[in-house]
């Protein structure tokens, strides 16, 4: 019997696949917990149209993303921290400032796990932050430190 997985099954498939599973293991144990259903010309169908949809919700996303990384790259965002000692930053400056920073210049609301800092900003000038917008889109986010 061919089954449609609603969900994912370990050793047999992932969601949205068709595979031909024994009758009895497709009437005991996949359509009863309902991690699948029968591979009617119906459920084919249903699952065509839902593949289509994601593949057009997916792209309007990475359109999406695409053109707030334009935007994005376009502004600077300044962040204004204390000076210690030989004219270095009092402290670092992280992912969590930027955020804040750059959601009340801009009202750019940017998640501060997006935000790819390999190492804290330690000094003043400009830097070049990438944020990660989207698995294929990477913008690079201009930084300034002055001093307050």
């Amino acid at each position: 019997m061919q089954v449609i997985l609603l969900q994912d099954v370990k050793a047999l498939g992932k969601k949205g696949e068709i595979v031909t599973v024994t009758d009895g293991y497709a009437k005991n144990c996949i359509l009863p917990k309902k991690l699948g259903v029968e591979a009617t010309g119906k459920n084919l169908n249903d699952l065509k149209l839902h593949k289509a949809n994601s593949e057009k919700v997916a792209e309007e996303q990475l359109e999406a993303a695409q053109k707030f990384a334009k935007e994005l790259e376009s502004k600077t965002v300044v962040v204004k921290m204390k000076a210690g000692e030989g004219g270095k930053v009092f402290g670092s400056v992280s992912s969590k400032e930027i955020a804040k920073e750059a959601l009340e210049q801009h009202s750019f609301e940017l998640d501060k796990k997006k935000i790819v800092l390999t190492d804290p900003i330690k000094s003043f000038g400009m830097y070049e932050v990438p944020v990660k917008l989207h698995s294929k889109v990477t913008a690079k986010l201009s930084v300034k430190v002055e001093e307050l």
